[in-house]
């Protein structure tokens, strides 16, 4: 019978002294990322994560004690990576800008991994919180900015809400990306977004 909690009194741990092997932690996350596209959360196993990789269990609970712990790793080491804040000099070219990032990230490894665990995020605490600090805020610094640059150019009114302008980004693209079928227009929803976003927060050149 497979586990994938290793007992607090049985736990391997790696002698005092032995560096971490980094291609080994770099061939657990892919395998970890490979297991939950095809298995899901609650489908994955420590054992066919070590398996995959090529390495032993006991390999893979000196670094990760658990299942959950495995995944909030594999969270953090795929976080979305939006890129760096451009000023483009307008609110339209920052905002596309943002939108083209985000539709590129979800359908990467960041998106596949968002797909596979957001369900169980929904009743497990610490799956929540690597989604809260690894997806949400780095998109809501962005947005935050971006509206702040917007203000002073005058392109819009202050913002009283910017937090609710992200999860009107995120909330969307999501949507689009996970919940709705392929219509054939997925690469240019970011496009497509822009003008009701910058309608909504009042834009004028």
């Amino acid at each position: 019978m497979t586990t994938d909690h290793l007992p607090e009194t049985t736990a391997p741990v790696a002698p005092r002294g032995r560096p971490r092997d980094a291609g080994r932690d770099r061939a657990l996350m892919d395998a970890t990322l490979a297991e939950l596209r095809v298995n899901g959360y609650s489908g994955l196993t420590t054992a066919a994560v070590a398996r995959r990789a090529g390495v032993s269990t006991a390999t893979l609970y000196r670094r990760w004690r658990s299942k959950q712990d495995l995944v909030v790793g594999a969270a953090q080491d795929w976080a979305e990576n939006l890129g760096p804040d451009h000023d483009t000099g307008t609110l339209p070219g920052d905002l596309g800008a943002l939108l083209h990032d985000k539709a590129a990230a979800l359908q990467g490894p960041s998106g596949l991994l968002l797909r596979a665990i957001l369900g169980e995020a929904a009743h497990n605490r610490a799956l929540a919180d690597v989604l809260h600090d690894a997806f949400i805020l780095p998109l809501q610094d962005r947005v935050l900015a971006l509206l702040e640059r917007g203000a002073l150019r005058e392109e819009i009114p202050p913002v009283e809400d910017p937090l609710v302008v992200a999860e009107m980004v995120i909330g969307p693209m999501v949507s689009h990306t996970f919940l709705l079928p392929d219509d054939g227009h997925g690469d240019d929803i970011a496009d497509r977004l822009l003008p009701y976003l910058l309608r909504a927060l009042g834009h004028h050149p």
